[in-house]
Protein backbone atom coordinates (compact mmCIF):
# COMPACT_ATOMS: atom_id res chain seq x y z
CA UNK A 1 0.00 0.00 0.00
CA UNK A 2 1.82 3.61 -0.63
CA UNK A 3 1.53 6.13 1.65
CA UNK A 4 -0.83 9.20 0.44
CA UNK A 5 1.57 11.73 2.33
CA UNK A 6 5.30 12.27 2.53
CA UNK A 7 5.74 11.05 5.41
CA UNK A 8 4.30 7.39 6.63
CA UNK A 9 5.15 7.67 10.44
CA UNK A 10 1.56 9.62 11.61
CA UNK A 11 3.40 10.32 14.53
CA UNK A 12 4.92 13.16 14.12
CA UNK A 13 2.18 14.73 12.74
CA UNK A 14 -1.07 13.61 15.40
CA UNK A 15 -3.32 16.00 17.01
CA UNK A 16 -3.01 15.18 21.07
CA UNK A 17 -6.60 13.32 21.88
CA UNK A 18 -7.34 12.52 18.54
CA UNK A 19 -7.24 9.59 16.33
CA UNK A 20 -5.68 9.91 13.28
CA UNK A 21 -6.38 9.21 9.59
CA UNK A 22 -3.41 6.67 8.51
CA UNK A 23 -1.02 8.23 5.85
CA UNK A 24 -1.30 4.52 4.22
CA UNK A 25 -4.79 5.42 3.18
CA UNK A 26 -8.83 5.17 4.09
CA UNK A 27 -8.68 1.28 3.67
CA UNK A 28 -5.35 0.98 5.81
CA UNK A 29 -5.46 -1.59 9.13
CA UNK A 30 -2.01 -2.29 10.16
CA UNK A 31 -0.84 1.31 10.63
CA UNK A 32 3.17 1.47 10.96
CA UNK A 33 3.69 -2.09 10.09
CA UNK A 34 3.08 -0.93 6.63
CA UNK A 35 6.16 0.18 7.13
CA UNK A 36 7.60 -3.46 6.58
CA UNK A 37 8.07 -4.02 3.12
CA UNK A 38 9.36 -7.05 1.14
CA UNK A 39 13.19 -5.64 0.89
CA UNK A 40 13.08 -4.71 4.66
CA UNK A 41 12.29 -8.38 5.14
CA UNK A 42 15.23 -9.75 2.84
CA UNK A 43 17.52 -7.25 4.32
CA UNK A 44 16.54 -8.03 7.79
CA UNK A 45 16.51 -12.17 7.21
CA UNK A 46 19.51 -12.23 5.29
CA UNK A 47 21.77 -10.34 8.05
CA UNK A 48 19.86 -12.51 10.63
CA UNK A 49 22.39 -15.49 12.52
CA UNK A 50 20.19 -18.51 12.93
CA UNK A 51 22.62 -20.98 14.69
CA UNK A 52 21.79 -18.50 18.16
CA UNK A 53 17.95 -18.02 18.56
CA UNK A 54 15.66 -16.55 21.83
CA UNK A 55 12.30 -17.39 22.43
CA UNK A 56 10.29 -14.00 24.11
CA UNK A 57 7.68 -15.98 24.43
CA UNK A 58 5.80 -17.43 28.01
CA UNK A 59 4.62 -20.19 28.39
CA UNK A 60 0.52 -20.27 28.99
CA UNK A 61 -0.40 -22.48 32.07
CA UNK A 62 -3.55 -22.44 34.78
CA UNK A 63 -2.00 -19.48 37.36
CA UNK A 64 -0.63 -17.29 35.03
CA UNK A 65 -1.03 -13.20 35.38
CA UNK A 66 -4.35 -12.51 34.01
CA UNK A 67 -6.68 -9.55 34.25
CA UNK A 68 -9.00 -11.53 36.13
CA UNK A 69 -9.53 -8.37 38.38
CA UNK A 70 -11.16 -6.72 36.01
CA UNK A 71 -13.75 -9.74 34.65
CA UNK A 72 -11.63 -11.15 32.36
CA UNK A 73 -11.34 -14.66 32.00
CA UNK A 74 -7.99 -16.45 33.25
CA UNK A 75 -6.18 -18.86 31.45
CA UNK A 76 -8.00 -22.42 31.74
CA UNK A 77 -6.71 -25.77 29.86
CA UNK A 78 -8.93 -29.10 30.20
CA UNK A 79 -9.01 -32.40 28.52
CA UNK A 80 -11.86 -33.14 26.15
CA UNK A 81 -10.39 -36.58 25.51
CA UNK A 82 -8.34 -39.11 27.59
CA UNK A 83 -6.83 -42.97 26.65
CA UNK A 84 -8.76 -44.11 29.65
CA UNK A 85 -12.01 -41.84 29.52
CA UNK A 86 -12.12 -43.56 25.81
CA UNK A 87 -11.74 -46.48 26.98
CA UNK A 88 -14.89 -46.37 29.38
CA UNK A 89 -16.89 -44.54 27.58
CA UNK A 90 -16.45 -45.55 24.36
CA UNK A 91 -17.23 -41.87 22.56
CA UNK A 92 -15.80 -42.52 19.59
CA UNK A 93 -17.66 -45.89 19.28
CA UNK A 94 -14.65 -47.86 18.19
CA UNK A 95 -15.11 -50.39 20.62
CA UNK A 96 -13.14 -51.68 23.44
CA UNK A 97 -10.20 -53.00 21.46
CA UNK A 98 -9.37 -50.67 19.53
CA UNK A 99 -9.84 -47.91 22.73
CA UNK A 100 -7.06 -49.80 24.31
CA UNK A 101 -5.02 -50.12 21.62
CA UNK A 102 -5.15 -46.26 20.25
CA UNK A 103 -3.82 -43.97 23.11
CA UNK A 104 -6.02 -40.60 22.42
CA UNK A 105 -5.57 -37.33 24.26
CA UNK A 106 -7.20 -34.36 23.92
CA UNK A 107 -8.06 -30.92 24.84
CA UNK A 108 -9.26 -27.06 25.20
CA UNK A 109 -8.23 -23.84 26.47
CA UNK A 110 -10.10 -20.43 27.15
CA UNK A 111 -8.81 -17.43 28.12
CA UNK A 112 -8.36 -13.80 27.45
CA UNK A 113 -6.97 -12.71 24.48
CA UNK A 114 -4.79 -10.13 26.00
CA UNK A 115 -3.31 -13.46 27.94
CA UNK A 116 0.93 -14.28 28.09
CA UNK A 117 3.14 -12.53 25.11
CA UNK A 118 0.77 -11.10 22.70
CA UNK A 119 0.20 -8.17 19.93
CA UNK A 120 -2.33 -5.51 20.60
CA UNK A 121 -4.29 -5.13 17.07
CA UNK A 122 -5.54 -1.57 16.07
CA UNK A 123 -8.73 -1.98 17.53
CA UNK A 124 -7.93 -2.31 20.88
CA UNK A 125 -8.13 1.19 22.05
CA UNK A 126 -8.90 4.30 20.80
CA UNK A 127 -10.32 7.96 21.85
CA UNK A 128 -14.45 9.41 21.56
CA UNK A 129 -15.58 6.19 19.71
CA UNK A 130 -13.06 5.38 17.16
CA UNK A 131 -9.73 3.55 16.50
CA UNK A 132 -7.80 3.92 13.97
CA UNK A 133 -7.85 5.71 10.84
CA UNK A 134 -10.94 7.06 11.89
CA UNK A 135 -12.83 3.64 12.40
CA UNK A 136 -15.87 4.73 14.13
CA UNK A 137 -17.58 1.70 16.49
CA UNK A 138 -21.12 2.78 15.17
CA UNK A 139 -20.45 1.41 11.99
CA UNK A 140 -17.86 -1.02 12.55
CA UNK A 141 -18.51 -2.57 15.34
CA UNK A 142 -20.34 -6.72 15.04
CA UNK A 143 -21.90 -8.22 17.91
CA UNK A 144 -18.66 -10.05 18.74
CA UNK A 145 -16.21 -8.02 17.16
CA UNK A 146 -14.80 -5.68 15.34
CA UNK A 147 -15.50 -5.33 11.34
CA UNK A 148 -11.59 -4.00 10.78
CA UNK A 149 -8.07 -3.66 12.41
CA UNK A 150 -8.59 -7.26 13.88
CA UNK A 151 -5.82 -9.57 15.48
CA UNK A 152 -5.99 -11.58 11.42
CA UNK A 153 -5.01 -7.98 9.67
CA UNK A 154 -1.60 -8.51 11.19
CA UNK A 155 1.34 -9.57 9.12
CA UNK A 156 4.13 -11.78 10.09
CA UNK A 157 7.06 -9.75 11.18
CA UNK A 158 10.33 -10.08 10.01
CA UNK A 159 12.41 -6.90 10.94
CA UNK A 160 15.21 -4.90 12.48
CA UNK A 161 14.77 -5.01 16.72
CA UNK A 162 16.60 -3.01 19.28
CA UNK A 163 16.21 -3.65 23.38
CA UNK A 164 16.62 -0.98 25.69
CA UNK A 165 17.28 -2.31 28.48
CA UNK A 166 16.26 0.54 31.32
CA UNK A 167 16.50 -1.62 34.00
CA UNK A 168 19.94 -2.61 33.38
CA UNK A 169 21.06 1.06 32.92
CA UNK A 170 19.45 1.73 36.05
CA UNK A 171 21.45 -1.04 37.74
CA UNK A 172 18.48 -3.32 39.16
CA UNK A 173 16.62 -6.44 38.08
CA UNK A 174 13.62 -4.90 38.48
CA UNK A 175 12.52 -1.16 38.53
CA UNK A 176 10.60 -0.05 40.93
CA UNK A 177 6.88 0.01 41.33
CA UNK A 178 4.98 2.40 39.30
CA UNK A 179 8.42 3.92 38.42
CA UNK A 180 7.54 6.49 35.37
CA UNK A 181 9.91 5.93 32.25
CA UNK A 182 10.56 9.23 30.48
CA UNK A 183 12.08 10.37 27.06
CA UNK A 184 15.03 11.33 28.85
CA UNK A 185 15.81 7.89 30.83
CA UNK A 186 14.86 6.67 27.47
CA UNK A 187 17.66 9.00 25.34
CA UNK A 188 20.26 8.38 28.21
CA UNK A 189 19.82 4.26 27.78
CA UNK A 190 19.93 4.89 24.27
CA UNK A 191 23.64 6.77 24.15
CA UNK A 192 24.58 4.21 26.66
CA UNK A 193 23.51 1.46 24.48
CA UNK A 194 24.90 3.08 21.53
CA UNK A 195 21.84 1.69 20.26
CA UNK A 196 20.36 3.74 16.88
CA UNK A 197 16.41 3.22 16.31
CA UNK A 198 15.45 3.15 12.72
CA UNK A 199 12.13 3.54 10.96
CA UNK A 200 10.56 0.13 10.67
CA UNK A 201 12.60 -1.05 14.20
CA UNK A 202 10.91 -3.57 16.68
CA UNK A 203 11.70 -1.59 19.70
CA UNK A 204 11.30 -3.56 23.19
CA UNK A 205 11.72 -2.05 26.79
CA UNK A 206 12.92 -4.26 29.82
CA UNK A 207 11.87 -2.87 32.85
CA UNK A 208 13.11 -6.28 34.66
CA UNK A 209 9.59 -7.06 35.72
CA UNK A 210 9.64 -10.37 33.74
CA UNK A 211 11.52 -11.55 37.02
CA UNK A 212 8.13 -11.08 39.02
CA UNK A 213 6.11 -13.34 36.52
CA UNK A 214 5.03 -16.02 38.96
CA UNK A 215 3.75 -13.45 41.69
CA UNK A 216 0.34 -12.67 40.20
CA UNK A 217 -0.11 -9.46 42.77
CA UNK A 218 3.01 -7.97 42.23
CA UNK A 219 3.61 -8.40 38.37
CA UNK A 220 0.02 -7.06 37.31
CA UNK A 221 -0.12 -3.98 40.03
CA UNK A 222 1.34 -0.61 39.94
CA UNK A 223 4.22 -1.87 37.19
CA UNK A 224 7.12 0.14 35.70
CA UNK A 225 6.58 1.77 32.05
CA UNK A 226 6.82 4.34 29.45
CA UNK A 227 4.52 7.75 29.93
CA UNK A 228 3.07 9.04 26.34
CA UNK A 229 6.43 11.76 25.94
CA UNK A 230 8.54 8.04 26.34
CA UNK A 231 6.76 6.12 23.63
CA UNK A 232 6.27 9.70 21.71
CA UNK A 233 10.23 9.52 21.31
CA UNK A 234 10.02 5.58 20.36
CA UNK A 235 6.87 6.67 18.04
CA UNK A 236 8.53 9.67 16.05
CA UNK A 237 11.47 7.73 15.29
CA UNK A 238 9.90 5.90 13.30
CA UNK A 239 9.36 2.38 15.34
CA UNK A 240 6.63 0.08 13.62
CA UNK A 241 5.95 -2.14 17.05
CA UNK A 242 6.62 -0.91 20.46
CA UNK A 243 6.89 -3.38 23.16
CA UNK A 244 8.12 -4.94 26.98
CA UNK A 245 8.29 -7.47 29.98
CA UNK A 246 5.50 -6.04 31.36
CA UNK A 247 1.75 -6.44 31.11
CA UNK A 248 0.38 -3.04 29.60
CA UNK A 249 3.69 -1.39 28.46
CA UNK A 250 2.74 2.11 29.73
CA UNK A 251 3.28 2.69 33.95
CA UNK A 252 0.26 1.74 36.04
CA UNK A 253 -1.42 3.44 37.53
CA UNK A 254 -2.22 6.40 34.76
CA UNK A 255 -0.20 9.88 35.30
CA UNK A 256 -3.25 11.68 33.03
CA UNK A 257 -5.95 12.32 35.48
CA UNK A 258 -8.00 12.81 32.53
CA UNK A 259 -6.89 8.98 30.75
CA UNK A 260 -6.53 5.87 32.73
CA UNK A 261 -4.47 4.38 29.83
CA UNK A 262 -3.05 7.15 28.00
CA UNK A 263 -0.05 5.56 26.00
CA UNK A 264 -2.39 2.95 24.60
CA UNK A 265 -4.88 5.73 22.89
CA UNK A 266 -1.73 7.17 21.65
CA UNK A 267 -0.03 4.12 20.52
CA UNK A 268 -2.88 2.82 18.54
CA UNK A 269 -5.29 5.69 18.09
CA UNK A 270 -2.56 8.33 17.44
CA UNK A 271 0.21 6.52 15.70
CA UNK A 272 -1.22 3.39 14.62
CA UNK A 273 1.29 0.84 16.63
CA UNK A 274 0.60 -2.17 17.31
CA UNK A 275 2.16 -2.93 21.57
CA UNK A 276 3.67 -6.42 22.38
CA UNK A 277 3.04 -7.32 26.18
CA UNK A 278 4.66 -9.82 28.25
CA UNK A 279 7.54 -10.11 26.20
CA UNK A 280 10.78 -12.30 28.03
CA UNK A 281 13.54 -10.37 27.69
CA UNK A 282 15.54 -11.65 30.31
CA UNK A 283 17.77 -14.13 27.95
CA UNK A 284 18.43 -11.10 25.86
CA UNK A 285 19.67 -9.13 28.61
CA UNK A 286 21.70 -11.08 29.85
CA UNK A 287 23.23 -11.69 26.31
CA UNK A 288 23.80 -7.77 25.78
CA UNK A 289 21.91 -8.31 22.58
CA UNK A 290 20.83 -4.66 21.58
CA UNK A 291 20.52 -5.30 18.25
CA UNK A 292 19.01 -8.25 16.62
CA UNK A 293 16.31 -9.69 13.75
CA UNK A 294 13.11 -10.14 14.95
CA UNK A 295 10.95 -12.87 13.61
CA UNK A 296 6.81 -13.45 14.80
CA UNK A 297 3.65 -13.94 13.97
CA UNK A 298 0.39 -14.41 15.62
CA UNK A 299 -2.70 -16.41 15.97
CA UNK A 300 -5.25 -15.17 12.89
CA UNK A 301 -8.13 -14.39 15.25
CA UNK A 302 -10.89 -12.64 13.32
CA UNK A 303 -11.73 -9.03 14.82
CA UNK A 304 -10.06 -9.77 17.81
CA UNK A 305 -8.44 -6.96 19.31
CA UNK A 306 -4.78 -9.07 20.44
CA UNK A 307 -3.07 -12.44 19.62
CA UNK A 308 -0.91 -14.77 20.93
CA UNK A 309 2.45 -13.83 19.30
CA UNK A 310 6.08 -16.33 19.89
CA UNK A 311 8.58 -13.71 18.55
CA UNK A 312 12.07 -15.39 17.95
CA UNK A 313 15.00 -12.79 18.16
CA UNK A 314 17.92 -14.16 16.18
CA UNK A 315 21.68 -12.23 16.52
CA UNK A 316 22.92 -10.02 13.56
CA UNK A 317 25.78 -12.15 11.97
CA UNK A 318 29.27 -10.70 12.42
CA UNK A 319 30.18 -8.59 9.45
CA UNK A 320 26.28 -8.03 8.47
CA UNK A 321 25.52 -5.07 6.35
CA UNK A 322 22.76 -4.54 8.25
CA UNK A 323 24.73 -2.51 10.77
Amino acid sequence: MEPQTTDPVAARSVTPGKVSRSPFGPSDQIGMLNLMTDESRAAAWADADPTTMYDLSVDYHVGMPSWAGLGDPTYQIWMSHTPQGSVNENVLGVGAEQNRHVTYSADCIAMFTHTGTHLDALNHFGLDGMIWNEVRADQELGSRHWLKAGAEQLPPVIARGVLLDVAAAAGVDVLPDSHRITADELRSVIERQGTEIRQGDVVLVRTGRMRLWHDNRRYLHNEAGLDREAAALLAEAGAMIIGADNVALEVMPSVDPDNWHPVHTYLLGECGIPIMENAYLEDISEAGLWEFVMFGAGLRLRGATAAPMRPLVFPIRPGATFR
